[in-house]
């Protein structure tokens, strides 16, 4: 009964990630590595044949929940977002908050060093400036196979690059919406291209993140820490908390709501 619950909380983390891969301003690669799956997910994707016995087990409920959240739910709560999106948006941050502490536990698991805050701030400073250029571009562009390709390897590298969320990506551009309504109706003429361009990006950027945490734990953990820092501050929507009373106290009541969610989630990972 137990083993079957941690399945089932797993299918919900899952659907939870891939949820925010798809909503706008989400990292999908942040709320992996908050619940505690983005490094296994790494050295699955690195060699997933020598690692397909080990590793899939896991992961799999993972899998399953990530398809079901990006395909299927994501299109209901979208409706919320496009509708509520101060206080979804404040939902999703609470979760990453919450589950702050478990992600510092886990980048000190081989101690921190000099170099590891270094890396952590230099993350920061990139990120912040990042997404800040990318706030202030405005280009629009015509989808085709070749751009579909480009959102594919948005899309791969928003999971594996944390905090780099690809709507942020695309949306500047106006690729986000034809891409995300060509998904959700299986659409060949952009799941074919986005999805080589997906697997050719995970198959050459796993690879590289999987050897940096075996070489560099702490400097390469520290360094996603300070990613999630500054994409999930970059997130907060800031100006719906001064519009009226009524809204600050929505956002704070979903910012807390999310924080106690990401709670009971952090405790059933250790139960």
């Amino acid at each position: 009964m137990i083993k079957l619950v941690k399945v089932l909380f797993g299918v919900l983390q899952g659907a939870i990630i891939g949820l925010g891969a798809v909503l706008p301003g989400i990292s999908g690669g942040v709320l992996s590595v908050v619940f505690g799956i983005y490094k296994p997910a790494m050295e699955f994707l690195s060699d997933p044949v020598r690692r397909f016995k080990t590793h899939m087990p896991k992961l799999f409920p993972y899998f399953l929940g990530y398809v079901i959240g990006f395909m299927g739910v994501a299109n209901i709560l979208a409706f919320f977002l496009e509708r509520y999106p101060a206080p979804s948006i404040c939902l999703f941050v609470g979760l990453i908050a919450g589950m702050f502490p478990s992600l510092w536990r886990e980048a000190g698991l081989h101690g921190r060093k000099s170099s590891s805050f270094i890396s952590m701030l230099t993350a920061i400073l990139v990120i912040f400036t990042l997404l800040f250029l990318l706030k202030q571009t405005s280009a629009v562009i015509e989808p085709d196979f070749i751009w579909y390709l480009f959102c594919g390897f948005c899309l791969a590298l928003s999971i594996i690059a944390p905090g780099m969320s690809f709507s942020t990506l695309l949306m500047p551009m106006g690729l986000y919406t034809p891409f995300v309504d060509g998904i959700g109706h299986l659409s060949f003429e952009v799941l074919i291209p986005a999805g080589i361009g997906g697997i050719i990006t995970i198959a050459c950027l796993s690879k590289t993140v999987n050897s940096l945490f075996d070489k560099y734990y702490s400097v390469t953990f520290h360094a996603i820490v300070g990613t999630v820092v500054a994409a999930t501050f970059m997130t907060i929507p800031f100006e719906s908390f001064c519009t009226s009373t009524i809204s600050c106290l929505i956002n704070v009541f979903f910012l807390a709501a999310g924080v106690f969610i990401a709670a009971l989630m952090d405790k059933m990972n250790f139960s």
